[in-house]
């Protein structure tokens, strides 16, 4: 388990002219859909529904959400591995439908670089660590020289804490473990001189003991490369320790956002209540029972209007089963989607919830 919070993890770059946070990445509407039961089917599953995100300068903003909720399939929407259903993303104001050529697309793949889940298959087996880097170099800094590009390749890997860079530059992935495969990972992300790093739940897959290196890294990197971070995950402990901001999924709705710690102290969603409640606590008494998993699943296959969250949530009245709830905002900066949060009273205490 992660405790604790990042203290220096929380300035953001604004605009001198403006004086507002400047804006790296903004969707809207955001949507994607995908058909099941073959090419004929007229079943589609809803793993993305009308998402609103917005991504700024020197910022590292949490994606939270159990598995299924749609997290990477936000990710790769935003990296252009998906095509949105509907709804629209823009890069610094472009709208990235509006990228056609391959050099467009190639440097925006090189500014918005993704950090992969799995450090055992993100890497080729076949190739050293030097691979990745060069072909990094050549295809998004081809003005580099054979002489520097090996500097910055050692550069890069001393960043993120792999060395002598010397040797690990010559090894193949095999040679490393996983915490060192997903280092490779960050470093392959930083040779594009990226603006925002999609992070898909990069220490799911690593030991306890490993993680906390992972994410002071992100945060580290964020400080001294004035990188933002899209950080997913369904830790919520570890988001609580690294992020700025928090965004909360389920079943493909954006739920509630904003401050990691007024979230985190000020939960509204009951969806967020029980993912806290579901974060060990030393100090609380052994209790023999839980509540955690009750009612039914999320239905994301051709779902009803309502909340999807209305056959687990406690608190359901009849309009969460015949509208669903948009994003209001309850406190300073601070949203949820739910029709029985106020911004003027807490949620109602519930056994075994915060």
């Amino acid at each position: 388990m992660v405790t604790g919070r990042l203290q220096a993890s929380t300035s953001v770059t604004t605009d001198p002219e403006t004086g507002s946070a400047g804006v790296l990445l903004e969707a809207t509407g955001l949507t994607r859909h995908f058909r099941i039961g073959g090419p004929f089917s007229g079943r589609f599953l809803h793993a993305v529904d009308d998402m609103d995100l917005t991504i700024r300068q020197n910022e590292i903003v949490a994606l939270v959400g159990e598995s299924g909720s749609g997290k990477s399939t936000v990710a790769r929407l935003l990296a252009m591995l998906y095509r949105p259903t509907a709804g629209s993303i823009a890069y610094r104001g472009r709208p990235l439908g509006s990228m056609r050529s391959r050099r467009e697309i190639l440097s925006y793949h090189g500014r918005v670089p993704m950090v992969f889940q799995d450090p055992y298959s993100s890497l080729s087996p076949v190739y050293r660590i030097s691979h990745g880097l060069e072909r990094a170099f050549k295809l998004h800094r081809p003005e580099l020289s054979s002489e520097q590009r090996q500097e910055e390749a050692e550069r890069l890997l001393s960043s993120v804490g792999l060395t002598p860079p010397s040797e690990v530059l010559h090894k193949y992935p095999y040679e490393l473990s996983g915490g060192q495969r997903q280092r490779v990972g960050f470093a392959q992300a930083l040779a594009c001189r990226p603006e925002l790093i999609l992070a898909d739940e990069p220490v799911s897959m690593l030991d306890v003991s490993i993680r906390i290196g992972l994410l002071n890294l992100m945060a580290e990197l964020r400080r001294r490369e004035r990188v933002s971070v899209l950080y997913i995950t369904h830790d919520i402990a570890s988001a609580r320790y690294v992020a700025d901001r928090l965004l909360v999924m389920y079943a493909g709705h954006l739920v509630e956002s904003g401050p990691a710690e007024d979230v985190l102290s000020h939960p509204k969603h009951p969806y967020t209540q029980l993912l806290l409640s579901a974060v060990p606590d030393p100090r609380a008494p052994i209790a023999l029972t839980g509540r955690a998993e009750v009612g039914e699943p999320p239905r994301v296959v051709d779902p009803r209007p309502g909340c999807r969250f209305r056959f687990r949530c406690p608190y359901a009245i009849d309009e969460c089963s015949r509208v669903t709830p948009r994003l209001r905002l309850l406190r300073q900066a601070h949203t949820a989607a739910c029709h029985v949060a106020t911004s003027d009273l807490d949620m109602p205490e519930q056994e075994g919830l915060p």
